[in-house]
């Protein structure tokens, strides 16, 4: 403190204003002082008032020279003939009486208003008198004894040097004394309108003074008015070089200091900086009228209504100028050095005092120690905070505040930004090209404004953020009113309403862009902070809250954080429990830490540049692959869409994103958002858990089409189910339960489909070989029916089935929707018409819906309640079979029912498509219809000839009883709906078309079809159509049961006449048809119509239709209703031809008596040739070779 940079000229003007107002009778001060003045100040100094004015120069000159002459005690400025014409015009005459007001009137003038050139000069050396005489330390000891010895750094000062009174001008907002205060005010005022009369800074601003070209030294070029300015320029030069603009000026360091000191001892009063309240002071009659002067009430004033329309622009330049000086030195803020001085002190803000420009004394410095202290819970000041309020709004408003934004961020706000600087525009426009919104950002520039976001750190309070705080007003008022102004939950709110009906457009790109910042800075979102802080810093080896170092990348310790709390570093996975004392235990995050990471996660999950790794990895995956999808949420899809074709890096940090999505899926905010309304209906239990864990997307797949679901919702729910396919780790209940089991059975496997379909293959595989212990796990084996059953819904989640279908997708049901399983049910209705490629997988699907029912998507949903009224007991495998038994249940509903027939008529046209039919009959199929499945290959249908051919050998009677049931029941289905008989739909389309038009159409399932056929065969021409009908009335004949009409009217006399007869193998029939000949029996008319109906058209049939071998012959004996006679007229026959044969003896063939005699002989001795051995043969003769010829060896054959 003890140089002249103290400002000793305080105590010397002090001193001689407590001279003049208490030493009565003494000496004139100008007669006394002004020879002293005149010795010290160099000539041209002296004469700068007079320049240009001979006459002037030579009375000034005269004055200073000649001896003083001694004016009368009390002498007054007022009276001196130089400033008289001046002080009438200009000052108030209540003034006139005194001195110092006298002077601050005619230095506080307006610019536009003169004053001679000899008053000028006169005032001059008033003032310079005032401050260079050395007597003043004991005048200062006098009037402000009190105030000294309260302040121990001024009572501790050398007297005689002028270092008191400079101390006392550094405390003078400790001092209480009025009379005290009021001195040192008003000597401080007089100092600061002149840079010449501040000891030491001519000197050491000498050289940059000249060579910024801020003006002269010589008065005689500067009048009193423009040494404000020479100040300003001063001022400039600085914080040009500070922002390392081109052709700045080097300053040298105590020059530097000499211009950070004035500012900072002109902190507390506006007066004191001249060229400010020169240039604002209309302002601040404008603004500020009624904010009074001190303790930078009025700097603070100016400040806050800088960007107002009607402030002048020479004072907002004069302002931004000491804004800037401020950012550089706190001190030079008189408000914020005073309220915060303890709190730096107590929390080491202020380490390295002696160097006003040192990283200490930065204003950014300050503000990121005391906000570190408050992020960690430590108690500081209120107001200190308010202060810290003021100036962090301050640094948003102004980008120019912050060198380093201005250095490094020049291109860019040239280029997209310039015309924007008021309130914040200009800084949120760089934020929105470092969003890569507009054009592109330099790195530096980057991390500048990084740094700047820190600073202000206006995620702690949004109305720092004052072009944010505008934009969003109307929201925060509708949808946040609830929170109390200025809490951080506010931007919390705010990112929660994005993309809803309450955001406004300008708000929600203010909010993304300085979320975008924030995102890659966990420290800036202070409720994160306060929650994590200590799971961060034994996790993620984090620093303190104010370290600005760039070793982490952006969003890397968030990223640590959430990696921690959705699963542990070993398995991959989350932490079941967090009970203390598990083994790893030491890597999970706490509870309210996990809260807030969710949190957080949810909110930037609507926009993928507000995941800092996603976008910095995926930048040119985006670029090339999404330029078209820039709607909210619509990036992230396309990733997750174009998985296969991203990077290796992209791919990672999507498939890492996807599979915590897979947990929790309320991640994805938007898609909860569009499913608010099945959630709250079908899912609020699920959607209400802290911990999801995959059941809330569960949920929504599982009513995916209820009436409550809209399209926004099923697109986003579909959506994620054909992104888990790509990778069974992306379905996290899968990947929990069945992790172990695909390591085991299905390694090096990843696409989920495959997963499923390896899983499946070995469940069936151990299902048949019956196996006593399965390969798959229980807990596995139960997720996988869930996932096969979900692939079931849509062709999509079954990649191979749908490439394989997707030109007669295309072709065949182009106007069918996804979902529902309702294009693979277009492609059942239209099997006929598929590619041969398409139509295999097809009936693959077929085949594997016949053994497993619950995976047939359209037969479970349509059947939903049917299945619960009549099949809850049933296995999951039997429940398309128990619907058909409960098909013509009266209380059956319509649609089930028919999409019932639809799964027979599929089953009929194959038996491998109907696996109870193809277990019971498994022996019968290959004896009977070898021939059948010899022409059959395994990519066709049958098309039912092989039921066909096993509903012959029924009515042969030749089945095996298990095959016999079950064939038993497809003629009882297939004779009541004619649809169900694959072949005779194929043979009779045409009849039946002409026919038998009007029962058909009916569609009544009661026979009525296949009766009109019956009735009709006389008419039927196509020889196929003639012989189903034909089996039909063969088939009848073995079982009633498959005569529908038959069997409804003679129903009765069933009952009365064939109750004890068991049914099946054409007992019942006869027991009938014995009954219509007994002339004691009465039938029912209607049975006994029937009956002789059916009788004329067995023997029509058995006309027409000859049998193709001995067993159809005996098998058309057996089942004729005059088997008995017919047998005894065979019989009878058989008898008389035996008869016959024993009286008459062999008629055909007799032997001679010669023949008889010749086989006694023995063999001839001459030699037969070839030619009697060949004739001998043809009589039964043997031949045998001897050893020279043949020789006759043989006897008559008996």
């Amino acid at each position: 403190m003890a140089d002249c940079r103290r400002v000793p000229l305080l105590l010397r003007l002090l001193c001689i204003f407590l001279f003049e107002l208490h030493v009565l009778g003494e000496n004139d001060p100008i007669p006394k002082f002004i020879p002293k003045g005149e010795a010290k100040v160099p000539a041209a100094v002296a004469l700068g008032g007079a320049a240009g004015n001979p006459a002037a120069a030579e009375r000034s000159l005269g004055a200073a020279a000649s001896p003083p002459r001694r004016r009368s005690a009390g002498w007054k400025l007022s009276e001196e003939p130089l400033c008289r014409d001046d002080l009438v015009r200009l000052c108030p005459k209540h003034t006139w009486n005194n001195n110092l007001a006298v002077l601050e009137c005619l230095q506080d003038r307006k610019e536009e208003t003169e004053i001679a050139a000899e008053c000028n000069h006169l005032l001059w050396n008033y003032k310079l008198n005032l401050t260079t005489d050395p007597k003043f330390d004991s005048v200062a000891v006098e009037v402000c004894k009190t105030t000294i010895s309260e302040i121990k750094e001024c009572a501790a000062e050398e007297l005689g040097k002028g270092y008191l009174v400079s101390c006392l001008v550094e405390h003078r907002g400790n001092i209480t004394d009025y009379q005290c205060n009021q001195y040192i005010t008003k000597m401080t005022t007089i100092i600061f309108s002149d840079f010449r009369l501040i000891c030491g800074f001519l000197g050491k601003c000498h050289d940059d003074i000249n060579a910024l070209h801020c003006g002269s030294i010589s008065t005689r070029e500067k009048d009193i008015h423009s040494q404000g300015e020479v100040i300003a320029c001063l001022e400039k030069g600085l914080i040009r070089e500070e922002e390392g603009q081109p052709g700045a000026h080097h300053i040298k360091d105590d020059c530097k200091k000499a211009i950070m000191r004035v500012a900072e001892l002109s902190s507390d009063d506006f007066h004191l900086d001249r060229y400010l309240y020169l240039a604002c002071r209309d302002d601040r009659e404008r603004f500020c009228e009624n904010t009074l002067a001190g303790e930078g009430r009025v700097y603070k004033c100016l400040f806050n209504h800088k960007f107002e329309e009607a402030m002048s622009e020479k004072c907002r330049e004069a302002l931004t100028t000491r804004q800037k000086l401020i950012a550089q030195d706190y001190k030079v803020s008189y408000s914020l050095a005073k309220a915060c001085k303890s709190d730096l002190r107590k929390f080491h803000c202020n380490v390295d005092t002696s160097l006003p420009r040192a990283r200490e004394a930065r204003l950014s410095f300050l503000l990121l120690c005391l906000e570190s202290a408050v992020h960690r819970g430590r108690v500081v000041s209120g107001e200190c905070q308010g202060e810290m309020m003021d100036y962090r709004r301050m640094l948003m408003e102004d980008f120019s505040l912050s060198p380093e934004i201005v250095l490094n961020c020049r291109t860019e706000i040239e280029t997209h930004c310039s015309g924007l600087h008021r309130k914040g525009r200009t800084l949120h426009c760089l934020m929105r090209v470092g969003r890569g919104d507009v054009g592109s950002i330099e790195p530096n520039c980057q991390k500048a404004l990084q740094v700047l976001i820190q600073e202000a750190d206006p995620g702690a309070d949004y109305r720092i953020d004052r072009a944010l705080n505008e934009a969003c007003e109307s929201v925060i008022q509708t949808a946040c009113k609830h929170i109390r102004s200025g809490d951080p939950m506010i931007l919390s709110c705010l990112m929660e309403h994005l993309y809803t009906e309450k955001m406004v457009e300008d708000c929600e790109h203010r909010l993304l862009e300085l979320q975008y910042f924030i995102a890659r800075d966990w420290k800036l979102d202070p409720i994160l902070y306060k929650k994590c802080q200590g799971d961060a810093t034994r996790l993620c080896h984090t620093r303190g809250w104010n370290d600005t170092s760039d070793i982490m990348p952006p969003g890397a310790i968030f990223s640590c954080l959430y990696r921690h709390a959705y699963r542990s570093v070993e398995q991959g996975r989350r932490l079941i429990s967090d009970a203390p004392g598990t083994a790893q235990q030491g890597l999970t995050l706490s509870r309210d830490c996990k809260v807030e990471v969710h949190r957080i996660l949810h909110q930037r999950a609507l926009d993928v540049k507000l995941d800092p790794e996603l976008q910095r990895r995926c930048m040119t995956d985006l670029g090339k692959w999404c330029n078209d999808r820039t709607e909210p949420g619509q990036e992230l899809d396309c990733l997750q869409d174009h998985l296969e074709d991203l990077a290796l890096d992209c791919r990672d940090v999507v498939g890492n994103l996807t599979e915590l999505e897979s947990e929790d899926i309320q991640i994805e905010a938007l898609l909860m958002r569009a499913c608010e309304p099945i959630i709250q209906t079908y899912c609020h239990e699920v959607a209400d858990n802290q911990i999801d864990t995959g059941d809330l997307m569960a949920c929504l797949v599982q009513n995916k089409h209820q009436k409550e679901m809209n399209e926004k919702c099923a697109v986003g729910v579909t959506h994620f189910q054909l992104i888990q396919i790509k990778d069974f780790r992306f379905s996290y209940k899968f990947k929990t339960a069945c992790k172990e089991d695909v390591l085991k059975l299905c390694p090096n496997i990843k696409k989920k489909v495959d997963v499923v379909i390896c899983l499946s293959t070995t469940v069936r595989n151990d299902t048949l070989q019956d196996v006593k212990e399965h390969r798959v796990s229980v807990k596995c084996r139960k997720q996988l029916r869930v996932e096969e059953v979900e692939m079931s819904e849509d062709i999509r989640l079954d990649p191979e089935l749908y490439e394989s279908c997707r030109p007669d997708i295309t072709k065949l049901c182009q106007n069918v929707a996804p979902g529902n399983a309702q294009i693979i049910e277009c492609l059942k209705d239209k099997k006929e018409k598929l590619t041969p490629r398409c139509h295999q997988k097809v009936f693959k699907l077929q085949e594997v819906e016949m053994v497993d029912p619950e995976l047939d998507y359209q037969l479970m949903r349509v059947c939903k309640h049917m299945i619960k009224r009549f099949c809850t007991e049933a296995d999951g495998k039997n429940v398309l079979q128990c619907l058909k038994q409960n098909k013509n249940s009266e209380t059956m509903d319509p649609k089930c029912k028919q999409m019932i027939t639809k799964r027979q008529i599929t089953q009929n046209t194959d038996y491998r498509l109907n696996p109870v039919l193809r277990k019971a009959c498994k022996a019968d199929i290959p004896k009977f219809c070898s021939s059948v499945l010899n022409k059959a290959t395994a990519d066709t249908e049958l098309e039912g000839q092989v039921i066909s051919c096993l509903k012959l050998k029924y009515a042969d009677q030749r089945l095996s009883s298990d095959c016999e049931d079950q064939i038993r029941v497809i003629l009882q289905e297939s004779a009541l709906d004619y649809r169900l008989d694959p072949q005779l739909q194929i043979h009779c389309s045409r009849e039946i078309s002409t026919l038998c038009a009007e029962e058909a159409a009916a569609q009544e399932q009661t026979g009525q079809v296949e009766e009109c056929l019956k009735i009709n065969l006389l008419k039927i021409k196509q020889e196929e159509c003639k012989k189903e009908v034909l089996n039909m009335l063969k088939e009848s004949k073995a079982d009633i049961f498959v005569d529908p009409v038959l069997h409804t009217a003679c129903a009765l006399d069933i009952k009365h006449h064939c109750a004890a007869i068991p049914p099946g193998k054409g007992r019942h029939m006869s027991c009938l048809m014995e009954a219509l000949q007994d002339k004691r029996v009465r039938l029912q008319p209607e049975c006994k119509k029937r009956l002789q109906d059916r009788i004329d058209m067995w023997s029509f049939a058995a006309k027409v239709a000859s049998a193709e071998g001995l067993s159809d012959l005996a098998m058309q004996v057996m089942t004729s209703p005059s088997k008995n006679y017919i047998l005894t007229v065979i019989a009878a026959g058989v008898a008389l031809l035996f008869l016959m044969g024993l009286f008459c003896g062999r008629i055909t063939k007799r032997v001679t008596q010669e023949l008889k005699d010749s086989l006694l002989l023995p063999a001839q001795t001459s030699p037969l040739t070839d030619k009697d051995c060949v004739s001998l043969r043809e009589r039964d003769r043997c031949c045998r070779p001897g050893p020279e010829a043949w020789v006759l060896d043989c006897r008559v054959t008996p």
